[in-house]
Formats: C-alpha cells, sequence, structure tokens
C-alpha cells in the first residue's frame, strides 16, 4: 500500500487476492486533502482566519510576497480568480513558518498529516481490516519535506491500524515502478 502526497494526493492498496482500493485522488478542486496545493489553501484560509480574529499571522507577509501582492484584498482576489493561482507554491512558505512555530502553519501541516492517514485509513479498512501486517509506504514532495506531516501520518495511522507497518523513509515513485516491473518480469 501507498499513500503519495505531492501536487495531489492518494491512498492505493493492492492485497493479496488482488483486490485494489483507493482513496483520494480525485482532484485539486474537490479533493486532494494533505497536498501541497491543499496545504497552500489551507494556509491562505488560515490567515485569513487568523485575520477574521484580529491577529497578524507573519505567514500572511510571507504569501502576500509570494505572490507578490500587497494587501489582503488582493490576496483574496487572487487567490479566488479563475483559473486559481498555484496554492501548491506556497508550501515552502508554509514549511518555513512551521519552522519558526508559527501556529497557522503548524495547525495546517498538522491537519494534512491527519487528513493524509485518513485516505490510508480508508483504503486499510477495505482491504486489510483482518490482516496481520500491512505494508505502507509513504511517498511525494509533501512526506518528503515535511517531518511533522510523517510523523501526525504514522501516529494516526497506527492508532487506528497497528498492524500497519509504516516505512519510515519517504520512497520515490521510480522505486515502485521499478518494483512492478521486477515482479512482473517473474
Amino acid at each position: 500500500m501507498v499513500v503519495i502526497a505531492g501536487t495531489g494526493s492518494i491512498a492505493y492498496g493492492r492485497d493479496a487476492q488482488g483486490r485494489t482500493a483507493r482513496s483520494g485522488g480525485w482532484g485539486l478542486a474537490i479533493s486532494d486533502e494533505g497536498s501541497g496545493e491543499w496545504i497552500g489553501r489551507a494556509a491562505v484560509s488560515a490567515v485569513l482566519s487568523a485575520k477574521d480574529a484580529g491577529e497578524d499571522p507573519p505567514l500572511l507577509s510571507d504569501i502576500l510576497k509570494l505572490w507578490n501582492l500587497s494587501t489582503l484584498d488582493q490576496l483574496v482576489r487572487h487567490a479566488n480568480a479563475s483559473p486559481p493561482p498555484d496554492f501548491a507554491s506556497l508550501f515552502p512558505s508554509v514549511l518555513k513558518a512551521a519552522d519558526a512555530e508559527q501556529a497557522a502553519a503548524l495547525n495546517v501541516l498538522r491537519t494534512a498529516g491527519s487528513a493524509l492517514a485518513g485516505l490510508a485509513n480508508n483504503v486499510i479498512g477495505r482491504l486489510f481490516a483482518g490482516a496481520g501486517g500491512v505494508p505502507l509506504a509513504m511517498s511525494g514532495g509533501v512526506f518528503r519535506q515535511s517531518e511533522l506531516v510523517r510523523q501526525v501520518f504514522y501516529n494516526d495511522v497506527a492508532a487506528a491500524f497497528p498492524q500497519a507497518q509504516v516505512r519510515s523513509s519517504v520512497v520515490e515513485a521510480v522505486e515502485g515502478a521499478l518494483a512492478f516491473a521486477r515482479k512482473a518480469g517473474r
């Protein structure tokens, strides 16, 4: 089983009988929970909510600078534009803000980890609920770049399905493709 979190996100599994299941991966506008695009959208939402509460989150100025904007009104128009902006481009700024212990960024990354665990848990529940060990790999830039997302993901999956054996290192997609090719060549 694998959970991929890059610009988009998806969980996919195949059991010993060859049955498959997926969760998520339905596209940026309606799904892709925990992805870089989702994290960027959530970060914009978080800074706007903080402004509503009378706070001045430092992440807001990072987002404005990155998108070459000056005001909150410009941010709102830009975020709601059609076509939408590249929200995934905000991911590095969210990581930087989380490293600086900014609450909005930490909350967004924790929520992303939980959302990705939810995708994994859906597939585990459908394919492996009674199984012994369930090998589970993480792949994609979100997992690779955010230790916090990986930690929350691991903890949430382990709490729901202790039999899940989450690989501690992030795998590259090419590793999986090579493994499939080797298996098919047997």
